[in-house]
């Protein structure tokens, strides 16, 4: 097999199980090492035994080349592909059979860990007809946020991009920063030329809950506002982070009213929002969008978690954007 795809097959599965990022990194920066290298190159490395010698190539990557070029599966990928043929989790297999698409991803160009190439297509492979290219807002700074500037520049790499890969859609996207008086962090002018809007909290996660109820519903109700993201801002792992407090009912109401979806967050630290919130959306009569928020490809394998819960928590298929047709989405957007 090809020994690019298969280090980037070997990445994707190490980021799909939650693997340290130094590991996922050493056979992405392989695959683009060997990427650059042509195949007599490689083929001569291979014979004298020197592959190790090149930098961003080590003994465990120079291992899968050398089994790829001889035609067969490197071992180490079999390994990976075997533990990847049980699910991630029981249930969800339905709703996630009728997903088209992704309104929640990021690239290298905020904080994500991939270019927005590898992001798309990764998307493609998994079968998306469609996905949405969210980067952050220019204020979290922590997470390189766009500004107008560079924003504008990505619309014209992901035009440039579409026109190589359609029937597949990569759409334009954001995900926005609600600030502390609910407005949103960017240009009106330019949030109009989005496809998707996704909307969230990432500062003063503790405010006053009357405050923080007050900052959703203003965030949720500006007519460009589409996906209210991981709507908590709760973290389940690690030392974890506790929910942001607010009148989820007022919320959710003002959701409904305004079209926005609520977002089904599939990050398994996130996981947000809770079951019993999930449920009060779903009698507040909302759509909802089952998003990864990935940050890298093999992230964009993770909408099971997602749609375990929703069908748990009895969410109609009808009613999931992240189900419809990228023309659907589009119109109601």
């Amino acid at each position: 097999m090809d020994p690019v795809d298969a280090l980037r097959r070997i990445a994707f599965l190490l980021e799909r199980d939650q693997a340290a990022t130094y590991r996922v990194q050493a056979f992405r920066k392989a695959a683009a090492t060997v990427g650059a290298m042509t195949g007599h190159d490689i083929a001569e490395r291979v014979a004298s035994g020197s592959l190790e010698s090149v930098r961003g190539i080590g003994p465990k990557t120079a291992q899968v080349v050398r089994e790829a070029l001889a035609g067969e599966v490197p071992g180490y990928l079999q390994r990976l592909e075997a533990a990847a043929a049980d699910p991630l989790m029981e249930g969800g297999e339905t709703l996630l059979a009728l997903l088209r698409g992704d309104c929640h991803l990021h690239s290298d160009w905020s904080d994500g860990g991939s270019p927005i190439e590898e992001m798309g297509r990764t998307a493609i492979e998994l079968g998306h007809e469609w996905a949405a290219l969210t980067d952050h807002s220019p204020r979290l700074t922590v997470a390189n946020g766009l500004s107008p500037e560079r924003l504008r520049r990505q619309l014209e790499v992901v035009a440039a991009l579409n026109e190589q890969w359609a029937p597949f859609r990569l759409l334009t996207g954001i995900e926005c920063d609600i600030l502390s008086d609910g407005s949103l962090d960017q240009e009106d002018r330019l949030l109009e030329q989005l496809d998707v809007v996704v909307v969230s909290v990432h500062s003063k996660l503790r405010m006053d809950a009357r405050a923080m109820t007050r900052r959703l519903v203003a965030a949720v109700r500006h007519p460009q506002a589409n996906v209210l993201g991981h709507c908590t801002g709760r973290l389940i792992t690690g030392q974890g982070r506790p929910e942001s407090e607010f009148d989820a009912d007022e919320v959710f109401a003002a959701c409904a009213e305004a079209g926005t979806a609520v977002e089904i967050n599939s990050r398994p630290e996130r996981l947000d929002p809770p079951r019993r919130l999930l449920r009060r959306a779903v009698d507040a009569g909302v759509l909802f969008a089952i998003d990864t928020d990935a940050h890298a490809p093999g992230q964009l394998d993770w909408q099971i978690f997602g749609c375990a819960r929703a069908e748990e928590c009895g969410v109609p298929a009808e009613r999931v954007i992240t189900s419809w047709p990228v023309e659907e989405l589009l119109a109601w957007s």
